[in-house]
């Protein structure tokens, strides 16, 4: 049996009642896609070592969710701003690697936004009982960034942040803090991303991991005004 491939217009798609639904779905998901973009824009110097394969579909999937806690706006209008941005934290780069399986020490967070100061504080901790480092790590760094977020004009602040290099050992490693400085009384979403780069010394020299599968990021604050 043979059966002629039948094809939907897009003027018909565009216009057709029938197709109410997926014009409201296609509007919704170039929305998240937008809002994915500047994300990943807000923490590109930071992506290029951490983020995998699927970063960006597996992002929007999670921007979609957030979406989807939007209750007051029509269907196909709505977005991050009305929905829950919060349900973004714990979103992992680096599905590889996520943050929660690499670093196992507390940490905690603050956010001013009267001031614009933002931290990351890991208190002090042993790095072989706190860090799973890969083979051939060792020396690694914590990063850190925050990023006013403007998701109506698609703009962004962003301060990124990182600590000393610190050897993969016993010695006990100090408290780490790192600090944030964005603009004052900023009406923006805010996000924090906290992270771990690891890397080999060679004489005397530290040089990233060739493969930067190993690597964690991940959106650890989400604070809404």
């Amino acid at each position: 049996m043979v059966k002629q491939k039948s094809e939907v217009s897009a003027d018909r798609i565009a216009t057709d009642p029938a197709y109410a639904r997926t014009r409201e779905n296609g509007r919704e998901f170039g929305r998240a896609g937008k809002t994915g973009k500047v994300i990943r824009a807000a923490f590109s110097s930071l992506l290029s070592q951490v983020a995998d394969n699927r970063v960006v579909s597996r992002l929007l999937q999670a921007i979609m969710v957030a979406q989807k806690s939007d209750t007051t706006s029509a269907r196909g209008e709505r977005s991050i701003i009305a929905g829950d941005a919060t349900l973004l934290e714990r979103f992992d780069f680096n599905i590889k690697s996520p943050l929660g399986a690499v670093l196992l020490a507390q940490f905690s967070t603050t956010v001013n936004r009267v001031t614009g100061a933002t931290t990351i504080t890991i208190p002090a901790f042993v790095p072989v009982k706190t860090i799973k480092a890969p083979d051939g790590a060792t020396h690694f760094k914590v990063l850190g960034a925050a990023a006013a977020i403007d998701f109506a004009n698609e703009t962004f602040v962003t301060v990124n942040s990182t600590s000393a290099s610190i050897a993969y050992g016993l010695q006990e490693a100090g408290e780490i803090t790192l600090t944030q400085q964005l603009p004052a009384n900023s009406k923006d979403y805010l996000f924090l991303v906290l992270g771990i780069e690891f890397y080999q010394q060679f004489n005397g020299n530290l040089y990233p991991l060739n493969s930067g599968n190993f690597n964690a990021l991940t959106i650890v604050k989400v604070d809404v005004a």
